[in-house]
């Protein structure tokens, strides 16, 4: 199979994220364009919440590059593999911002989100941490 265009994957993990999410029972808005901050808003009960996604096609890859500089806080953080090279359902890691900012491996241009640093009970599909 081939792979889908870079451009692509990103807007791929928004929209599975936003269908997990609403299948928790939150309402989704999709912020839409390029250089954004915030990829979702959601909103459930009280809770109103931000949401960054980043994704990666397949596992293969060893992680999500990062600005450090661009961590938002009070924002999550869902990391997805969309598994497209096997065709099975996408993999989800939730985190909070300090929780990514703790995780990440900085360099002196930039930092990184290994795939290796979330593959814990911590990470894999935490959507309780949403509340």
């Amino acid at each position: 199979m081939a792979e889908i265009p870079k451009n692509n994957t990103g807007l791929s993990g928004e929209y599975f994220v936003a269908a997990e999410l609403y299948r928790r029972g939150w309402s989704v808005g999709l912020t839409m364009g390029n250089a954004k901050s915030i990829d979702l808003f959601a909103e459930k009960g009280d809770s109103k919440i931000a949401v960054q996604v980043k994704s990666l096609y397949k596992r293969k890859h060893s992680g999500w590059p990062f600005s450090m500089s661009t961590i938002k806080n009070d924002c999550f953080y869902i990391f997805v593999i969309l598994n497209g090279d096997k065709m099975s359902a996408p993999d989800y890691f939730i985190c909070t911002s300090e929780e990514v900012k703790q995780i990440a491996k900085t360099y002196k241009t930039r930092g990184i989100v290994t795939v290796s640093s979330l593959n814990s009970d911590s990470f894999s599909n935490k959507w309780g941490k949403l509340k």
